[in-house]
């Protein structure tokens, strides 16, 4: 006769063995080291202050124009 196991254990180590593989998965899948993290985000500070470099500020003289561009 073949061993004796109790049904809620092996359903529990089932569960926990699915739930391993379905982290792992998701590890591969979405996971970035710390170097990936910080490279993006010195990437992005980059990027937003070379876009703000380039803002142009109205001048003193651009306040008489009508907002919309058109017409007074």
């Amino acid at each position: 006769m073949g061993d004796v196991i109790n049904l809620r254990q092996a359903r529990k180590a089932k569960a926990r063995a699915e739930k391993e593989a379905q982290a792992q998965e998701n590890r591969a899948r979405f996971g970035r080291t710390g170097a990936e993290k910080r490279r993006d985000a010195d990437t992005a500070g980059r990027e937003e202050r070379r876009h703000e470099g380039h803002r142009i500020e109205p001048s003193p003289t651009d306040g008489d124009k009508d907002p919309d561009g058109g017409a007074a």
